[in-house]
């Protein structure tokens, strides 16, 4: 059995998992601070996948570009514009079968929703 966690590097961790959770959905699985207070390990999770925004020592913020799927991307997207959300591609029906949209993060990572389940 294998599992990807993407890392996706962030300047203002505490602010991205707050967008994160507030426009996305995401719910916070783990947070690991150091003596000094500093986040050290973050998860997130949608669902049974689990994303690890991390301190920009593990590299270069708003480079990241992730699919992520959803039962209702009409309702998801909804909830992200109003969450405040940046909408890079409004939502619609592409020709592989799926219903998508995508939107930047504050840091400009893009993230696209939608219901294209790759190897199903």
């Amino acid at each position: 059995m294998s599992t990807i966690s993407p890392i996706i590097p962030y300047r203002d961790l505490r602010a991205a998992i707050g967008f994160l959770c507030d426009a996305f959905g995401f719910e916070r699985h783990e947070l690991h601070e150091s003596d000094a207070g500093e986040l050290e390990h973050v998860e997130l999770r949608l669902g049974d996948d689990v994303i690890m925004p991390a301190p920009t020592r593990l590299g270069e913020p708003g480079h990241a570009h992730n699919y992520v799927v959803v039962a209702d991307p009409d309702t998801h997207h909804d909830h992200a514009k109003a969450s405040g959300a940046q909408i890079t591609m409004e939502i619609r029906d592409t020709d592989y079968g799926s219903r998508d949209y995508a939107a930047k993060d504050p840091e400009g990572n893009t993230w696209s929703f939608g219901t294209y389940r790759p190897l199903t």
